[in-house]
């Protein structure tokens, strides 16, 4: 599993003129690619980092404030662009597959008691946030 994790000072997930998904403040948004071999204990895994990992201001995590997450699918995390002038997406897992490890993340950071918003999976979303720093670092599970 792969994540791309943001520091905002808030961001939301609009589908067809409906907001689906926001959190206000300090947080984190985390747009999450599965691959063929992933695993419920790779969500588990990621979800546990997500939770802990030191990124908000002064190297806090969201288990120490209790920040919220804004957790969004994203195959095209694991596209490839090396070749040619149009990405494949080979790596990246089909729907049926990545749906229910997205949602696997979604559960184990709640169970872990952390407040989550989410996107609709294979939905055409806007994303809108204010990225705090900037700060973006890449999350590989």
């Amino acid at each position: 599993m792969r994540a791309v994790v943001q520091r905002v000072d808030g961001a939301s997930v609009v589908v067809a003129g409906e907001t689906v998904g926001e959190i206000t403040g300090e947080g984190l948004c985390v747009l999450v690619g599965v691959t063929h071999d992933d695993t419920p204990e790779k969500a588990a895994q990621l979800a546990r980092k997500l939770w802990s990992v030191r990124v908000l201001d002064g190297e806090k995590s969201c288990s120490d404030v209790n920040a919220p997450l804004l957790v969004i699918s994203q195959f095209t995390l694991y596209g490839d662009a090396r070749k040619g002038r149009r990405p494949t997406w080979n790596a990246a897992a089909p729907g049926p597959v990545a749906e229910p490890l997205v949602d696997e993340v979604v559960a184990q950071l709640r169970q872990l008691g952390a407040h989550v918003e989410t996107g609709r999976f294979g939905a055409d979303m806007r994303v809108s946030l204010t990225n705090h720093g900037p700060f973006t670092v890449l999350v590989d599970v």
